[in-house]
């Protein structure tokens, strides 16, 4: 901060101004200073500004399809976003990771050399917990990983590296393949540490759990595509792309049938006060207020749909589809 001047102070500097003895060109002079940027040259600068930002909205959209793909796969809730987009050295990249570590060498085809994907380990404990039945709210030790848990997370990882093929195809025609886990950040130097990397930085939280997820790229995977790298290029070939096709339809047509939705037979809705809730004792009986014989409304994701009525088949519980509710009937949910 600038040296702020008293009043006798300024009284001073203008009087000396009006006498003369003071030039105003010399203290102008001595105001203007150089603007140095420091520039290490042992570390120069690679990617451009434009080409990271690039890769941050590349990443965007991929940490979209993981956050998707990661909510149905773990049955959780789960919220991915891209936290950094940096250029560092591999060094200072290696030298981050602790161990044990959760580490991913992919190809990346037809692209050179190699990327890094890393899983932290807190987050990496808390995806095995929920594929194994548990509520994902890891809180043991930080261990070793056995072999029946690497196994369980490489599979997962091969199905999450397909993503990447998506967001990148508006530059390249990706076919990323993971070719080895490795728990040692000693054991997964991918390219030498001086080399310059693209670092990409995904904030998860799975449950309660929060973890990072670490995407690093080396400069010499990134180069044949460079040029490509820029804002202007992306938006221009993303707003020319191919109306989805006849056969595209097809095909998303029957992922939607695939998908599952929960089904609600309500018996009926009533309202009773605190006292007597308090009072309930096995044997009461509770009045629905509605008729034995009267049909149930039958919901899907909480949007009331048909009306049916309960009996069984094959010694368990059914409901009997009677009616379906269209546009224009009063009980009718948009």
């Amino acid at each position: 901060m600038s040296e702020i001047l008293s009043q006798s102070e300024i009284d001073a500097l203008l009087d000396a101004l009006n006498t003369g003895e003071v030039d105003v060109e010399e203290i102008q002079d001595d105001t203007k200073e150089k603007k140095i940027k420091k520039y290490d040259f042992k570390s120069p600068k690679k990617l451009a500004k434009d080409q990271l930002r690039t890769l941050h909205i590349i990443h965007d959209n991929y940490s979209r399809l993981l956050n998707t793909f990661l909510s149905g796969y773990l049955r959780s809730y789960v919220q991915i976003e891209v936290l950094s987009v940096e250029e560092l050295s591999y060094y200072e990249f290696s030298n981050s990771i602790s161990n044990p570590a959760m580490l991913s060498i992919v190809d990346l085809n037809p692209l050179p050399g190699q990327m890094l994907y890393e899983i932290s380990t807190g987050l990496s404990f808390c995806i095995i917990d929920r594929i194994l039945g548990g509520d994902g709210n890891y809180q043991g030790e930080i261990r070793s990983f056995t072999e029946i848990e690497i196994t369980i997370l490489t599979k997962m990882l091969r199905q999450i590296i397909k993503l990447f093929i998506e967001p990148w195809e508006n530059v390249i025609e990706l076919s990323p393949k993971v070719d080895k886990i490795e728990t040692n950040s000693q054991f997964a130097q991918i390219v030498s540490p001086n080399e310059t990397v693209a670092l990409i930085t995904l904030k998860a939280k799975i449950g309660e759990i929060e973890g990072l997820i670490n995407i690093c790229i080396p400069h010499i995977v990134l180069e044949p595509i460079l040029p490509k790298l820029s804002t202007k290029f992306w938006f221009s070939t993303s707003s020319n792309n191919k109306k989805i096709t006849p056969e595209e339809k097809v095909i998303l047509e029957k992922r939607i049938k695939k998908a599952d939705l929960n089904v609600i037979a309500e018996l009926a809705q009533t309202n009773i006060t605190v006292e007597e809730f308090l009072n309930l004792q096995i044997g009461d009986i509770i009045s629905l207020g509605k008729e034995v014989d009267e049909q149930l409304d039958i919901k899907i994701s909480d949007k009331f749909k048909f009306k049916g009525s309960p009996g069984t088949k094959k010694n368990k519980y059914a409901i009997k589809l009677t009616q379906v509710i269209e546009k224009g009937d009063d009980n009718y949910d948009e």
